[in-house]
């Protein structure tokens, strides 16, 4: 097979949670327990991060990544889900795993992993794994897929933890209250292993942490105590922020939601540095300041053109959606496009309630099979008072958004992962 082959071969022989959903989900680690008997438990012949939460864990594993990169350790990074090509969900060193390297996995290994029949997802950890551990390399970050508790990655043992934030996704495995998604969450809480809780400003959602912290032995650090003098600010191109002993700090990514990953980063450096890692102040500066180009991070705040400008965001539910809506408001411009999209299992109403109204909207969908219509959509957003016209794919909506917007107008793009996965190979 080649590479086209193989990755259809992936996709339509493993069930894969990012086209098809609930179908695809397969509660429980046994899946991943055979298949870690099969590759003789890779994972364990290197240090690993253990990256989970709600929101921001994709750029805090990468920014975890670019600051080990700069600091001269080699680094695995494995997340999802990818937004141009598979191969960005394995990367070492901020390079993409090699074509010839996935044809010639599966190729290899296939009479071994098809009769454990694993998942999309099982299978492309496993061989992120096999990978990292053929690379030698001396650490992985681990971004978490969904919840934590009974993702596949949570056969891992990390030397730290990292918890971002709680919010409401994913309710119809999580569960439908904040501390039930916290429980899931809380589930990569190792013994004996230090943990990094990002935001839990909830009482209920910090006794949950604080509960599994305690059953576990696992010292936790909470990043808005251990950071009490952060402060921040924000420019075109990149964010400022100061705290923890580092002073203008200047970061790629410049969305209001990274202020809270910022300060969640700068607290796990702090934790890797006590248990042994050599970082320097050096690498954290330049680790910030070149995340994008060390490890190929897109999508998050990402600007993809001028006059009009255009920017898209990945932000898919209503906790990542606030930040974008409010940074929306600070932002100058005459009108505002918005070229939007969502799946079929988040929810809508939460999200529609929360973005503009004052914005002409493009309502279209994302090339998956969860991708809500666009009439769908439109439907659900007049309740809302949101107006707009329906496009049948991405690319359409992009053009009449760019056919009507002026020069001093802004356009966004997002609404889900995957309208910005669509969306990107216009501009990229």
């Amino acid at each position: 097979m080649n590479y086209d082959e193989t990755l259809n071969y992936l996709y339509n022989q493993m069930p894969e949670f990012q086209r098809i959903g609930h179908l695809a989900y397969k509660p429980g680690l046994d899946n991943s327990y055979k298949l870690d008997a099969i590759f003789e438990r890779p994972h364990t012949r290197y240090k690993t991060i253990h990256v989970g939460g709600t929101n921001g864990k994709g750029s805090t594993s990468h920014l975890i990544t670019s600051i080990l990169i700069q600091s001269g350790y080699k680094v695995g990074l494995y997340t999802s889900p990818h937004l141009i090509d598979f191969r960005e969900r394995i990367r070492v060193n901020g390079e993409m795993v090699s074509k010839e390297y996935v044809i010639e996995f599966v190729e290899k290994y296939r009479a071994q992993f098809e009769p454990v029949m694993p998942s999309f997802f099982e299978l492309t950890m496993e061989m992120a794994f096999k990978y990292f551990e053929e690379q030698e390399v001396d650490v992985a970050v681990i971004e978490v897929g969904l919840g934590g508790r009974l993702d596949s990655t949570n056969i891992i043992s990390p030397e730290m933890c990292v918890i971002t934030n709680i919010g409401f996704d994913h309710v119809q495995f999580l569960g439908n209250s904040l501390e039930a998604i916290a429980r899931e969450k809380a589930g990569i809480i190792k013994p004996h292993t230090p943990v990094v809780i990002g935001e839990a400003s909830d009482q209920n959602i910090r006794n949950v942490f604080v509960n599994k912290a305690g059953q576990e032995e696992a010292p936790i650090i909470f990043a808005e105590e251990e950071i009490i003098d952060f402060v921040s600010k924000r420019d075109e191109d990149c964010l400022h922020f100061s705290g923890g002993g580092f002073n203008n700090i200047k970061s790629q990514l410049n969305g209001l939601a990274q202020e809270k990953n910022a300060r969640t980063v700068i607290t796990a450096i702090k934790e890797l540095k006590k248990i042994g890692y050599s970082i320097t102040d050096d690498a954290v500066y330049t680790g910030f300041e070149n995340v994008v180009r060390l490890t190929g991070l897109m999508g998050r705040w990402q600007q993809l053109s001028d006059k009009p400008r255009i920017i898209c965001d990945t932000g898919h539910n209503s906790h990542g959606i606030k930040y974008i809506v409010e940074q929306l408001r600070n932002e100058q411009y005459d009108n505002l496009h918005i070229v939007f999209g969502m799946v079929n299992d988040k929810d809508v109403s939460s999200v529609l309630e929360l973005v503009p109204k004052d914005a002409k909207y493009y309502f279209t969908r994302a090339s998956i099979e969860r991708a809500l219509t666009p009439e769908e959509i439109a439907k659900k957003a007049l309740v809302y008072g949101l107006r707009g016209d329906t496009y049948d794919n991405i690319k359409q909506a992009i053009d009449a958004a760019k056919q009507n917007a002026d020069e001093n107008d802004l356009i966004f793009i997002g609404g889900s992962s995957f309208i910005v996965a669509d969306a990107l190979p216009y501009f990229v």
